[in-house]
């Protein structure tokens, strides 16, 4: 029986990692993409193939861009010969104010969390149909309550999650469409210094809107992404 092939975008760092990680151990290949992390993305290749040889590719994508996006499917089916579960997890993610977000902003951040995985699904949609395949959308808490300061990344997780329900009934019978939406998984950059007093009040504010008082974890997400 030929191998199963896990495409998982923006997977070089944090959740991303984690689930290629996870699928990887569960006996898929894994073809990963990364904007900008290139180091971190062949230290993780490197790692899965020590484990089991031929078994992990990179491939460098701008989700933004249509061209780049639609390289990045010919390659990874060039390479891996298949593919049966599609993560779209690539996100950008800052704050935009309202009053004077940019159209560059929108740009970005609904291209990276949106249209990105839209076309890349499209043009991988036959491949996953032949292989009776998954695609599982990786969404956000705040696409159903809205991040504040955030409108733009906000609005594109609504897209996504919206997405999901569109390719659940498009690519049904073969192919299943989940999405998983994470809440507080990972500090936010803003409360990440463990020596600033000022994180720490921060991360007591964060802290008192989740009902169980503590983070996440990154091998929850990924399980679940898995399962």
């Amino acid at each position: 029986m030929a191998t199963k092939v896990v495409l998982i975008t923006g997977a070089a760092i944090r959740i991303g990692a984690c689930i290629a990680r996870t699928f990887h151990s569960k006996g898929f290949d894994v073809a990963i993409s990364y904007r900008s992390s290139l180091t971190a993305a062949q230290a993780l290749i490197d790692e899965l193939n020590a484990i089991r040889a031929d078994s992990a590719s990179c491939w460098p994508a701008e989700m933004t861009d249509q061209a780049s996006v639609s390289r990045l499917g010919r390659d990874v089916l060039a390479h891996h010969k298949r593919l049966d579960v599609l993560v779209n997890n690539a996100s950008s993610f800052y704050p935009t104010a309202y009053g004077d977000s940019t159209q560059a902003q929108w740009d970005d951040l609904v291209g990276s969390n949106l249209r990105g995985a839209y076309f890349l699904t499209q043009q991988l949609s036959a491949e996953l149909t032949a292989n009776f395949g998954a695609v599982v959308n990786l969404t956000d808490t705040h696409a159903d309550r809205a991040l504040p300061k955030h409108p733009i990344y906000s609005i594109a997780k609504a897209g996504l999650k919206a997405m999901t329900k569109s390719l659940a009934i498009e690519l049904a019978p073969r192919v299943r469409a989940n999405g998983v939406s994470p809440g507080a998984i990972l500090w936010p950059p803003s409360l990440e210094d463990d020596n600033d007093p000022a994180v720490e009040a921060g991360r007591q504010t964060m802290l008192a809107g989740i009902p169980l008082a503590k983070l996440g974890k990154m091998q929850d997400i990924a399980d679940t992404v898995y399962f």
